[in-house]
């Protein structure tokens, strides 16, 4: 496997969905959530500081809170992707208003990507993403063996 190209890894049937949303997202996120319950119930829930609150009071569903997204929250997020515990994140953000921690934001999505995570940054991509057949069963995704990719690299500097 150390060799592989790819590591395989299974988003498991029961999702560990991530729920993020900048300020003037959360209202829609909140009601996104309401919205869909029925699906969410499903599946364990978290999400950054008050956006996790929220949707906990509006929906009754349990929502494991992190710290809020510019406390450190958005890199919370990013460790539990790493770690395996994330599996799907759903963040709706803005992407016409600065952010103090836009550092924090970008590396979230970075970490999302290097992984293999499905992720939603609109209503529209999380609708899809919801319905999508994959919601209910198991999924197998690959991620780049970056540790080969690394060695090879070093490889190629004591070459050259």
């Amino acid at each position: 496997m150390i060799q592989d190209e790819y590591i395989p890894f299974t988003i498991e049937k029961q999702k560990h969905i991530a729920l993020i949303a900048h300020d003037s997202k959360k209202k829609e996120l909140v009601d996104w959530a309401e919205q869909n319950k029925e699906i969410l119930k499903n599946h364990f829930l978290c999400g950054t500081g008050t956006t996790a609150r929220l949707i906990s009071e509006k929906t009754g569903l349990p929502v494991k809170g992190y710290n809020s997204g510019p406390l450190g929250g958005d890199q919370q997020i990013g460790s539990r992707i790493v770690e395996g515990a994330i599996d799907f994140v759903i963040f709706f953000w803005d992407p016409l208003e600065s952010q103090p921690h836009d550092p924090d934001v970008k590396a979230l999505l970075r970490i999302a990507v290097v992984y293999d995570i499905p992720i939603a940054n609109n209503k529209a991509t999380a609708d899809f993403l919801l319905t999508s057949r994959y919601m209910g069963e198991e999924y197998e995704r690959s991620v780049i063996n970056y540790n080969k990719v690394i060695r090879n690299r070093i490889q190629q500097m004591k070459i050259d």
